[in-house]
């Protein structure tokens, strides 16, 4: 569980910051690799050390419109801060400037690269971070500890790896850093318990990919005049 939690953290610091020196195209072949690697971690341990090999069944629609209904509730308030506030905003310059110069490090210099991206994230990344957070983490806490106390080292565990994207943005001293983390925290946290009450992914699921498909299209905003331009 410790390397589990840590791991994230690892591959974000990998990718996001050691990799930055490199070509796009490096950058994302370290991506690629690292990502792999994090989300082969969970099925190589349940099969090859806990003998638990993971059992593929139907997901029951159960939770599903719980998720529909807080992934929107979250989509809605990130919109409406970036809208109302952070778009103008002028210690946010800063943050759109770090936030550019990503989306050239990964050669995303057109509409569609992002966009293809934003799908890729949106529909497979998000349920990845289900199977490893939710599943895999949360699961495996509870075997040995209480629901609250994993529902709460996951979620923290969750956190700590979006603290590294933030801070490469806002800062590791701004508050945006810390108070967007714990939004990310409590988010889990939610999907979590959403998880525990029905046994199924698909509620946390599709509750993810609506939140990654809003902070995408705060993305397209962001870097609008590059994709257009």
């Amino acid at each position: 569980m410790l390397v589990a939690l840590v791991l994230p953290s690892v591959v974000t610091w990998l990718y996001f910051f050691q990799a930055e020196r490199l070509p796009a195209g490096a950058q994302g072949a370290v991506f690629g690799v690292v990502k792999v690697l994090q989300f082969a971690f969970p099925a190589v341990w349940m099969i090859w050390v806990a003998r638990r090999p993971p059992q593929i069944k139907w997901p029951g629609l159960g939770g599903v419109a719980i998720g529909v209904a807080f992934g929107l509730v979250v989509a809605g308030a990130m919109l409406a801060l970036y809208y109302q506030w952070l778009s103008t905003a002028p210690d946010f310059e800063g943050a759109e400037d770090a936030m550019e110069a990503k989306l050239l490090g990964f050669g995303l210099t057109s509409a569609w690269k992002f966009a293809a991206l934003g799908v890729f994230y949106s529909l497979c990344h998000s349920l990845l971070e289900e199977y490893y957070w939710r599943w895999f983490v949360f699961g495996q806490l509870q075997r040995f500890t209480t629901f609250t106390t994993a529902m709460v080292v996951s979620s923290l565990g969750f956190m700590a790896h979006h603290v590294l994207v933030l801070g490469k943005y806002f800062g590791f001293d701004s508050w945006q850093t810390w108070a967007f983390s714990l939004c990310v925290a409590v988010g889990g946290g939610v999907w979590a318990w959403l998880y525990k009450r029905t046994g199924s992914l698909l509620g946390p699921w599709i509750s993810h990919l609506i939140v990654d498909a809003a902070i995408f299209w705060l993305g397209f905003e962001i870097g609008r005049d590059q994709f257009i331009g």
